[in-house]
């Protein structure tokens, strides 16, 4: 069981660490690990029953974020840096102008995109990325723009991480809009550990801001002259999952953990979570974490997993096409390969299904219709529908 963590955690954040900190075997095996990838799957049963898996587009470069715009085309970002419109009847699009520079080694890169809650009324697109800085350091930023004539126009940076650090890993980097129109965005610890718990860090948080980039007057530490404004939680290590549950309009993650101990959390105002003090995983080397203990200073998980499932995009289902699944979270998966279903009772959740693809998922969105879209990690990345059987 140890090798096989030891395999999985390069692939699941693609960690750029020296092979002088993996036994010989483990290169080994992941030299040779793409000769037995599985082919991706046609159909997949589920509690739903079968579903068909159809590709809808392929040849994109590790999509990473997805939108759907109001005439169902759907918004695609690839962490190269470039942004394509999907539309099922002319495929996929040439990348748009309009988007940042972005910094793209490792896992930096054009991240996330949402629509703001009143796209319709202002066209704002915002969208998460890696912002370079100067010596080849980096930092999460977002920013927005109006998506008008196909291209995104007047982009504006409206918030940046700070401080800029060395380093290709942990950007985050997933936005969620509440149902308030306030702004959370997840941050990694850039692969830094200890600021994840110093708060005049935004490193290894969540951050809230208002649309604008402006701070909320409610926000938790705002005047704590030894904190950022900006910030709702900390003690985090990397989150690429995160969605609004509808039922509570609690905000939910899943969070990346090191060697075991992915964890799903509803994150609270103020609270910390721990990273790199405690954890239900251990670090990379093998050496011991501890766990999380009752009533202590930090917040303990809702639900954890070990080994891994990687997790990297978050919805809560609300759709008719499978009526099994109604409230249920769906949680992509790099490791896992496939999704992970979580049901949801307003401040508890347990696993109840995985849903098996085969691929590396960065992304999962529900499209109008109340299929699923997928976007899956991989040079020729491709974006997936989840669909009923016929």
């Amino acid at each position: 069981m140890i090798k096989i963590k030891q395999i999985v955690f390069p692939l699941k954040e693609q960690l750029l660490i020296s092979k002088k900190h993996l036994s010989f075997n483990v290169v080994l095996l992941l030299t040779l690990l793409p000769f037995y990838a599985v082919a991706q799957k046609s159909t997949v049963r589920t509690d739903a029953g079968d579903i068909k898996v159809e590709v809808l587009a392929e040849n994109l470069d590790h999509p990473w974020g997805m939108a759907f715009l109001p005439d169902k085309r759907l918004l695609v970002t690839e962490r190269a840096g470039t942004l394509r419109i999907y539309d099922e009847g002319d495929s996929i699009s040439q990348p748009i102008k309009g988007t940042p520079e972005v910094f793209s080694q490792g896992q930096g890169g054009l991240l996330d995109v949402a629509l703001d809650p009143e796209f319709e009324q202002n066209k704002y697109v915002y969208l998460s990325f890696a912002e370079p800085g100067k010596d080849s350091t980096a930092s999460t930023a977002l920013g927005r723009g109006r998506f008008e004539d196909n291209q995104i126009n007047d982009f504006e940076v409206i918030f940046r991480m700070e401080p800029k650090v060395e380093g290709p890993n942990h950007f985050g980097g997933r936005i969620v809009f509440a149902r308030d129109e306030m702004l959370f965005l997840t941050l990694g610890e850039r692969f830094k550990f200890e600021p994840a718990q110093d708060l005049s860090s935004h490193l290894g948080t969540i951050v809230r801001i208002n649309k604008d980039g402006s701070v909320p007057q409610d926000n938790p530490f705002l005047g704590d002259e030894n904190a950022r404004d900006e910030i709702w939680s900390y003690g985090h290590r990397n989150i690429e999952s995160a969605a609004i549950d509808p039922e509570s309009g609690l905000l939910w993650i899943a969070e990346m953990g090191p060697l075991g101990g992915d964890e799903f959390n509803q994150p609270e105002a103020g609270r910390n979570y721990g990273w790199p003090k405690v954890s239900w995983g251990d670090n990379y080397d093998g050496s011991k974490i501890p766990d999380p203990e009752p009533d202590s200073e930090f917040a303990d998980a809702v639900f954890h997993w070990t080994p891994t499932i990687s997790p990297s995009g978050l919805i809560f289902y609300t759709g008719s096409m499978y009526p099994e699944w109604q409230n249920s979270a769906l949680i992509g998966g790099l490791t896992s390969s496939g999704l992970v279903r979580m049901e949801v009772n307003g401040e508890q959740a347990e696993e109840v299904e995985r849903i098996p693809l085969n691929v590396r998922v960065r992304d999962v969105e529900q499209a109008p219709d109340g299929s699923i879209y997928v976007l899956t990690d991989e040079d020729n990345g491709k974006i997936l529908r989840l669909k009923a059987m016929e």
